[in-house]
């Protein structure tokens, strides 16, 4: 189960995880930080066991999208699922048409095993491709 984790965002163990999900930059985590407490369409769900934080999701709505824009998974607990329950906790809770979510090249197959499409968008910041990742979540209604 999803815990709201918008008033929670100045907490040690949420920020370390967004910075998982950030370009490594101080100054982005902390822009990142003061968007999720300050912008009322941004939502922060974590996933947390015995009072450990696991995994985090951030996410806006737009339309009948849910628009991904932080996926972390603590290093320990990444490969067991986590990364996709976080998803399908998400869809479940919203019910999107759609999701979607821009990533590099890392992440990639992640996206692609749990059904997402993958289309590149190129090299967006100088070597780097960037791609869109959207998943039908209607084939799940």
């Amino acid at each position: 189960m999803l815990v709201h984790l918008n008033p929670r965002v100045n907490e040690a163990a949420v920020q370390e995880l967004l910075s998982y999900a950030v370009f490594p930059d101080p100054d982005r985590l902390t822009e990142t930080v003061a968007q999720y407490r300050n912008d009322p369409d941004l939502r922060l769900y974590g996933l947390e066991e015995d009072g450990v934080l696991i995994g985090l999701i951030g996410y806006a709505l737009a339309g009948n999208r849910l628009d991904i824009r932080h996926l972390a998974v603590e290093p320990e607990f990444r490969r067991q699922g986590y990364g996709r329950g976080l998803i399908l906790e998400a869809i479940a809770k919203e019910q999107p048409d759609w999701v979607a979510a821009e990533t590099d090249e890392e992440a990639v197959e992640f996206y692609r095993n749990i059904g997402f499409t993958i289309v590149s968008l190129g090299e967006r910041f100088p070597g780097a491709e960037r791609f869109l990742c959207v998943y039908d979540a209607r084939e799940d209604a």
